[in-house]
This record gives structure tokens, sequence and C-alpha cells, in this order.
């Protein structure tokens, strides 16, 4: 009896994947080696995989031409969803994922058995693809490259067809221009006094959104001229949440410029909710401000400053930059700004540096000289 267990266990073989899945392979009585038409969540579910087809064997229900067609009935769209259901990912990234796949991948790919998606065909996609979203675009191509580069490491297609170069990348399309002062104060004075708060620390403290519609009172410290930044909401599906910053650098204290204390003090007063967990800029109806109630009325005001391309969000930029005319260097940069790697930082030095070169030639100007070659 123990023989005739250990015979049926020596049937195939089981490996364990880098992704944590199992695939399962055995020796035909063609002599070839075949592999499961699919991975497997546990080795128990390869193992009876194993134990089916060695009773098709048995019973001389076998043929080669069965696998082969069940293997290439293994679809994208079908390998595709399982992906996206196997990875733990942040609700935002999840939706994210979830539209590019509905939107942009599936409508070419979803029936396509996987061994046929071809470099030609990815080709093909890409050129008509978002064309005018690039961004888009890029994160439309990377995603299928990293599903297919999984299909690859489970061995279910050879090799990637993804092989455009560059594809991945994208070109920042809004080349921002920071608010002057004179630009900032007219958004200011023009935004409903609710919100002219809001708009100082996006500029003087490099706030995201989502980081001031988070504020609460117990984050204010008026005393030391701090606000704690610890949380970020976001909009998911609908839904908004509340979560840390993606990376231990996004928690930080960033010092508030005196000039705005009497400011926040006063915003403290008039418009915050009560209590230590209050939110700082509550939605009128109380809860989170939704971004739409927010960009009503700071399109009205950048309108007012002769901004109608400045975003929200570039207002963050605008304080960046003039950080880092003040002297601040990166790591100093990265800390008010809340970055885990140089690279942003560094743009706004690079920006910093630019308008010092037009600081310096306006003052040229002044002279009535110019330099000669």
């Amino acid at each position: 009896m123990a023989n005739r267990k250990g015979a049926r266990a020596r049937f195939g073989n089981i490996r364990k994947l880098p992704s944590g899945r199992f695939q399962a392979r055995y020796v035909g009585p063609d002599g070839l080696s075949h592999n499961a038409h699919t991975t497997f969540d546990t080795k128990g579910d390869a193992e009876a995989w194993l134990a089916t087809v060695r009773a098709d064997i048995v019973r001389e229900a076998w043929s080669p031409a069965s696998v082969t067609s069940t293997r290439q009935a293994l679809t994208f769209g079908t390998y595709a969803e399982r992906w996206l259901s196997g990875r733990r990912l942040e609700a935002r990234t999840r939706a994210h994922y979830r539209s590019l796949l509905d939107r942009q991948i599936l409508p070419t790919f979803k029936g396509v058995p996987l061994r046929h998606i071809t470099p030609d065909l990815v080709r093909d996609w890409y050129a008509t693809t978002a064309i005018d979203t690039p961004t888009l675009r890029s994160h439309a191509y990377g995603l299928l490259r990293t599903i297919l580069a999984q299909a690859e490491r489970d061995e279910t297609i050879r090799s990637n067809p993804c092989h455009i170069r560059g594809a991945g990348n994208s070109k920042r399309v809004h080349k921002i221009k920071p608010a002057t002062l004179p630009e900032l104060e007219k958004i200011v004075t023009t935004m409903p006094e609710r919100y002219r708060l809001m708009v100082l620390l996006a500029a003087w403290c490099q706030l995201r959104f989502g980081e001031l519609a988070e504020l609460r009172r117990g984050d204010v410290d008026t005393k030391a001229g701090v606000l704690r930044i610890r949380r970020g909401v976001v909009r998911a599906n609908g839904e908004r949440i509340v979560k840390k910053p993606k990376s231990d650098a996004g928690i930080r204290n960033v010092a508030i410029p005196p000039h705005l204390l009497p400011l926040v003090r006063g915003h403290l007063l008039e418009h915050t909710e009560p209590g230590k967990d209050g939110l700082l800029f509550p939605a009128k109806q109380g809860g989170h401000l939704a971004p739409s109630s927010l960009y009503r009325v700071f399109y009205r005001a950048r309108a007012a400053a002769e901004r109608p391309d400045l975003r929200f969000h570039d207002l963050r930029h605008t304080g960046a930059v003039l950080a880092a005319q003040t002297g601040a260097t990166l790591a100093e940069l990265m800390g008010r700004l809340g970055h885990s790697t140089p690279g942003a930082a560094l743009i706004y030095q690079h920006a910093a540096a630019d308008r010092d070169m037009e600081l310096a030639r306006r003052l040229s100007a002044l002279t009535g000289t110019q330099e000669t070659t």
C-alpha cells in the first residue's frame, strides 16, 4: 500500500515559482515534458491536477492535442484578472490598474490566448492606444508588460512580447510655471475666506491636496509653528480613504512660515471643526472637502490672476521653487516636501537656478548694458 502511494506521488513534479504560485509538470506517454495549462494557488491544487492527468493516462483518455488546446485557451483576460486579484495593492493603485485594463488593454487583448500575443500585436496596439495622453499610454504599456512578465516567470509563455524601447516612460506634458508672489496674492484674495489658508499652506508649506484635506486641529501646533503631516485622504472607487503617506519620508513636521501664523490662528477660530480631530478645511456640510468643491472657486481665482494654466498642485511646485531660492539644500527640500528620493527635489533646485539666472539678466538690464561676445 505504501509503495502504491509513493508511486502516485512520484508522477510528475511540482515547483514553487517566485510569484508564490505552484507549477506542475509531467512526462506524458509521448515521452515529452508537459506543463499544466495554468499555475496553482497551493501545492495541493497542483497535486490534484497531476492526479487527474494520471487518471486520464491510465484510462487512455490522454492526448497531447488536448493538452495543447487547453494551454492555448488560457486568454490574457483570464490571466490578467487572476494577476490583479492576487496582488496586494492600495485601493487607489488597484482602481488605476482596473481602469487601465478595462479602458486601454482588455478591449484588444481580453480574448487573445496568451501564447498568441506577439511583439507585432503589441506594437499595433501601442500605435493606436491613448496617443493624445502620453502618460496614460505609458502606464497602460507598463501594466501590460508587467502582467506578461509574470506570465513569462510562470512559464505560461516563453518570452515577454513587450519590447518597445521607452514606451513605459512618459515625458511631462504640462510644463509648470511657478506663480509669482503678486499672482499668488491675487489668487488668495479672490478665494472665499474659508479656503484662503488652504492656498497659502499649499504654496508656503508645499502640501498636497490630500494632506491639506486631512489636516486636523491636533496636527497644528501654533506655539511651535509646525504642521504634523501624518495622513492624507484619497478617493478611490467613489470612496474617501484616509491613509498614511506612501513612504516614511511623507510622515514629517513642516515648519509654518512666521508670517502665516496669525492667519492660521484666525482660521482655527473661524473655520475649523471643533475638537482635536476637527478637520482644518471641512466641506460646508462637514466631512472631507471634495477636490471639485475647491476647484470651482480656485479656477475663478486663477483666472483673476491671469493664470488659467495653474493647477492647484502647481502651488506646491511654486513653494518648492521659492524654498530652493532661499538656498535650501537638497536634503532640506526632500524633508519639507516628503520625498524619499532626490529626483523630484532636484527639479525644484534646477527651476530655482533658472529663475536666478533670469533675475541676473534683469539686473544687468537695469544698467543698460549687455554681455558682448
